[in-house]
């Protein structure tokens, strides 16, 4: 199968800072990538950081060979794509990001693929949508058909892993001012196995005013 990369220029879209992201004069890129290419308005994560950082983690783990290897088989032996949960993501950042927006955005991107089904009847810390276990307390109930119950035994098992960090490290420079990295950084493991077999960084650093807060 051809190995699909994705684009995901919306994928943050609607990606919420909130709390201070004061607005930092002065402020650029270190990235040779990003040198020269536009110029950050603040220290903190912005949209085109959080975009620009997500495309390439979900485009590397979409050519992931193992990944294909497993999406084949399970499409060759079952005729259906890979069931994905979605485990903890972390934020240790001086900012109030909205965790599960970005997540979210990230799943859309996903599911977009067509190698994935995303689970909501179970993630890390209980069930994203409790619904699928409420209905199931139904059984009994004479009030509902009971051939409309699902049965035991229905709920699938996910094959796959997803979790996450965001991690902020702050340096001060000898010219006066301050280096703010974020390390970006995904990982899918094998629930079969439990073993991590992809795993993703990107790292976004800006440098500015020893004044300017990144949060």
């Amino acid at each position: 199968m051809k190995k699909s990369t994705i684009a995901i220029s919306f994928v943050i879209g609607a990606f919420i800072v909130s709390g201070c992201t004061a607005t930092a004069t002065g402020v650029q890129y270190i990235d040779e990538e990003k040198m020269g290419t536009s110029t950050p308005v603040t220290l903190g994560l912005d949209y085109e950081d959080i975009n620009r950082a997500s495309l390439k983690l979900v485009n590397s783990m979409l050519r992931s060979s193992y990944l294909e290897k497993m999406y084949e088989n399970k499409k060759r032996r079952e005729g259906k794509p890979l069931v994905l949960m979605i485990s903890d993501f972390t934020n240790d950042t001086t900012q109030r990001l909205d965790i599960d927006q970005i997540v979210k955005k990230i799943r859309i991107a996903l599911l977009n693929s067509g190698r994935f089904i995303v689970t909501t009847a179970v993630r890390a810390g209980g069930a994203e949508d409790r619904a699928t276990y409420e209905l199931r307390k139904l059984r009994k109930n004479e009030e509902f058909n009971q051939r409309t119950i699902a049965k035991k035994g229905t709920i699938i098992a996910p094959d796959l892993s997803l979790s996450g960090k965001i991690i902020q490290r702050v340096t001060e420079l000898p010219n006066g001012k301050q280096r703010v990295d974020y390390y970006i950084q995904m990982s899918l493991t094998d629930t079969n196995s439990g073993l991590a077999f992809w795993e993703g960084e990107e790292v976004i650093s800006k440098a500015g005013s020893d004044k300017s807060v990144p949060w």
